[in-house]
Order: C-alpha cells, then structure tokens, then sequence
C-alpha cells in the first residue's frame, strides 16, 4: 500500500489560468503548485501541464464513474493515447501529453500517492521529423526593406515594428522574451540585451548595430506616446499606441504582417525569424555550442535540427547548380 499522501505546503491561492476543471485541492493542483513555486516554471508552461493534464483527467472520468490516481494503470494510458490518435492530433503533441502525465505520475510516486509510474513503460509515439520553416537571406531583406520603408515615414508603429523586426533577427529571442523586454533590460551602450527564457532563467545576447540602431530611433516615438498616454507602461520596451505593453498576439500580428511580401499568409510565424537566425549563423560557420547558448536551448540535440537545414540547403543547391546531380 502507498504511505499516506502529505499536500504540497505552499501559498494556497490557485496558480494562474487554473481553469475550471482543475479542482482547487488534491494531488493535481498541488502539482502545478509544485511547477509553478517549486520549480519556478514560467506561467505559459505551468497553463500547458494544466490543459494537458486536466484533459487526461476529464477522459479518465468518462471511462469509470469513480477512480482515483492509484487506480490508473498502462492499460489506461494506452486507450488514452488511443483516444487522442482518433481525435487527429499530431504525433508531437500525444508525445508532449504523455511527457506530461509522465511527469506528473513520477512526482505522485515521489510523493507516496502511487505506488509506481505507470507511464514510465509506455512508449512515446515517434515524432515527425520536420525541418523548421525559415526565410532565405534574400527574402529577409525585402522584408526589411518593405519594413524600413515604413519606418521612413517617421510614424510611431512604423519605427516601432522595424525595431521588433531587427531584434528578433539580430538576438534569435523567443516571441515571449521579446514580449517581456524592459527598457533596463536593453544595453544600447554596449549593444547587448538581456532576457528572461524558460524556467526564468537569464542570458545576455548581442544585439548588433543595425538592431541597435533601429531602437535608438523608436526610442523618441515611445517618449512621445508615454508622454501622452494617460496610464502609460513606462517599463515596457514595446508600446500600443495607447501606451501599454504590446501582447503576444499584437506582436504576431505585427510580425507576420510584414512576411506577406515574401509569402502565402501562415506559412511564416514569429519563430521563423529565430529559425532564419540560427540556420544562418550555421551557413556562416559557427559554432553549434555558441548557437545553442545564443538560443537558449538546454540541449545541444534541440540545436541540431538547424544543422539538418542547412544541409537540405546545401543539397539544393548541389542539386540546382551540379550539371550531374
């Protein structure tokens, strides 16, 4: 029998987007009280090990009127990786929910709930090998030409989004590093920035003169909009034209906006301006260690996807230029 279950001892207010079929008490919240106090994992992770979990927990209630987290075994989890194959979802993302019952079972046997990890054994669907999508060099500067363009004009969002776009480019940051940017954050003496990325965890990227350069300019169009905002988000690096912090959908927005000059609309996302970052850091020859710390990856085997593009790139390029290819 499994020793008796003692709660997680932290703040008893429920963690951020708990939703509503999380319960507030029991081994499952206090788990992404773990998650979120314990591990200190950002809100975004903590919100996806919610979803995920609390849709396993709503299918186990539909299998048997009562249960209990003992009772789950590896016949379970097979049916429910089963059940979410004919829902249609990708191989990547039973992968991701498995992961994360995974987890979630190992911190229960830790804590003496079960007595063992019943999704220890259970295989992962293999993956889809997909290359990430990323622009040419050549598309990339008519997308910064069509953006300088703009910028030219002299307008508030014109310099503002020309500063986003360099900075994405210029650091390889994620689409909520750039979100979270302060004004103490950003170096523009030393032409460094420093951001926050998972698991709250800091590095300091260079930011490159053009990028730089691009965020002096926007800097006065700022002042002038916090200068006449009513409640105005000093901290924030990024600004609406109403003087808040631009969220992740706006700055999307904002981003892919600016890629259909060189594509069909959804064929590029934000990350492809991190995917263009580092495949083209590798044609030039550096460095997968350097790339790897440059993205923020806690593993080199995540950075290596990039060095499978670049060698698709190099085959098409033997296969268009070498007169016996």
């Amino acid at each position: 029998m499994p020793k008796a279950y003692t709660p997680y001892t932290r703040p008893q207010e429920p963690p951020p987007d708990m939703g509503t079929r999380t319960p507030a008490t029991g081994p499952l919240y206090d788990y992404l009280r773990y998650l979120e106090e314990g591990r200190q994992l950002s809100p975004h992770t903590v919100a996806a090990y919610r979803r995920d979990l609390a849709q396993f927990q709503d299918w186990l209630g539909t299998q048997r009127a009562e249960w209990d987290w003992s009772d789950v075994d590896r016949l379970d989890l097979r049916s429910y990786l089963g059940y979410l194959a004919r829902l249609g979802l990708a191989r990547r993302s039973i992968a991701r929910k498995l992961s994360a019952v995974r987890s979630f079972f190992r911190w229960l046997h830790r804590e003496g709930v079960v007595e063992a990890n019943p999704a220890r054994t259970v295989r992962s669907p293999r993956g889809e090998r997909t290359l990430p999508a990323w622009l040419t060099r050549a598309d990339l500067d008519r997308v910064f030409v069509f953006a300088e363009n703009r910028a030219a004009e002299g307008g508030f969002t014109g310099t503002r989004d020309l500063a986003i776009l360099e900075a994405f480019y210029a650091t390889g940051m994620r689409l909520a590093e750039l979100q979270r940017l302060s004004l103490r954050d950003v170096d523009l003496v030393a032409d460094q920035v420093k951001v926050r990325g998972k698991g709250r965890k800091e590095r300091i990227l260079p930011l490159g003169s053009v990028a730089a350069t691009a965020i002096r300019r926007y800097e006065p169009r700022r002042l002038e909009v916090v200068r006449r905002s009513t409640r105005p988000d000093r901290d924030a690096l990024f600004l609406s034209e109403q003087g808040r912090r631009l969220s992740t959908r706006r700055v999307q927005e904002i981003v892919t906006r600016f890629f259909d000059v060189v594509a069909e609309p959804g064929e590029l996302s934000t990350h492809s301006l991190r995917h263009s970052f580092a495949t083209h850091l590798l044609d030039a020859g550096a460095d997968l260690i350097a790339v790897k710390e440059l993205l923020g990856h806690e593993s080199l085997s995540t950075t290596r996807i990039y060095t499978h593009t670049s060698r698709e790139r190099l085959k098409q390029v033997y296969r268009d230029a070498h007169p016996r290819a």
